[in-house]
């Protein structure tokens, strides 16, 4: 059993912990970052009037989809991929769907992370599709894989990214992970306006390096899941629960923060792991002048030399009866918006089969005859 004054240091630290992480919280880093005048590194250093990062670039670094477009054929609407097995098609746990066609409108995309047209549903959706097979595979020798974030303290922004993210890797190693992807986010967004320090700041990106961890935690994360004196009410706030005695991940991080200063958090769990790395490429960070640079990249047990992984073709597959799409013309009342700016945009639809007239859907076979 812990002593009285082990206690009451727990205590200490949790709160300490707790502060630490309501200030990240509330996106608001004060004279810390936006009143220095110079950070001093090869990669980070920037005059002040560059504003810390404020619009999503900083440096050499910046938010993906904050380049040029590659060319006219970027976002470009092609056609319409879709299951017209409508009576394999019935009630589900996620709705009725019978009498309805899956419809998929398809876009021409170029993959390139810096495309505004085609970060998002193109290169992110390639990523994420790729790192989410590999994360099963390695889901099958060590276990669930856990959302990881680890803050960079302040005093470690002058690190070159090379040198921050080998550090990132030693502090989720000493917190007990074994491997995993790592994306690199060098901004946070400041969803509203804050005054902090007599300075007002305006909703808007912001550098704030930090790493998220797709990954796996030696002996899983459900002891501290499930524990009822970890709870997400508490953090950001002083309690008096704490992890005294107790070898867990949160108890770890705890003790390890006071040492090094990094909040590492671990997030709910997760519905799909292809979701969580796709939301997350989404705003990932790249140097613009390094060529080939990967803002995802693979430590431990994951990495390309420990774990291998046989590249299989994705099939496209119907979410209701799983049979595979065909390409589809549509003849119906209804305008489908192909659009990818207009606020009606979807990329996945559920439509009536006859809409009372017949069938309006059917099998596109021509050559180069798509949707």
């Amino acid at each position: 059993m812990p002593t009285l004054s082990e206690v009451n240091e727990l205590i200490h630290q949790r709160i300490e912990f707790d502060n630490k992480w309501r200030e990240h919280s509330v996106s608001c880093d004060g004279k810390s970052l936006l009143e220095q005048t110079y950070v001093k590194s090869q990669d980070f250093a920037v005059e002040a009037e560059s504003k810390k990062g404020l619009g999503g670039v900083y440096g050499d670094f910046e938010i993906v989809g904050h380049g040029n477009r590659t060319n006219n054929k970027c976002g470009q609407f092609i056609g319409l991929k879709g299951c017209l097995n409508v009576d394999l098609h019935h009630n589900t746990l996620d709705g009725n769907f019978e009498g309805l066609v899956y419809v998929k409108v398809v876009h021409c995309f170029c993959h390139n992370p810096r495309c505004p047209i085609c970060f998002k549903y193109g290169w992110a959706v390639r990523e994420a599709h790729k790192a989410e097979d590999r994360i099963k595979e390695g889901s099958k020798r060590f276990g669930q894989p856990e959302h990881v974030i680890s803050s960079v303290p302040e005093s470690d922004y002058g690190l070159t990214y090379e040198k921050l993210r080998l550090k990132n890797v030693k502090i989720l190693y000493s917190r007990g992970l074994v491997g995993g992807a790592l994306i690199f986010h060098g901004f946070r967004y400041r969803k509203s306006e804050v005054i902090c320090g007599g300075i007002r700041h305006m909703a808007e990106w912001y550098w704030s390096p930090h790493f998220h961890c797709v990954g796996f935690i030696l002996g899983g994360y459900g002891k501290c899941r499930h524990c009822v004196k970890v709870r997400d009410s508490a953090y950001g706030q002083p309690s008096e629960i704490t992890c005294a005695g107790c070898n867990g991940f949160e108890a770890r991080t705890r003790q390890l923060f006071k040492n090094d200063g990094y909040i590492v958090k671990v997030k709910g769990e997760r519905k799909t792991v292809g979701g969580t790395f796709w939301y997350q490429l989404n705003h990932a960070s790249i140097n613009v002048k390094q060529v080939r640079f990967h803002c995802l990249t693979w430590f431990g047990n994951c990495s390309y030399r420990k774990l291998k992984v046989t590249p299989k073709k994705r099939e496209e597959l119907c979410p209701i009866c799983k049979c595979e799409l065909e390409k589809i013309r549509y003849f119906g009342r209804h305008d489908i918006v192909t659009d990818l700016k207009s606020p009606s945009f979807k990329r996945e639809l559920f439509m009536d089969f006859d809409e009372g007239i017949g069938g309006v859907f059917c099998v596109s076979h021509g050559a180069g005859d798509f949707g």
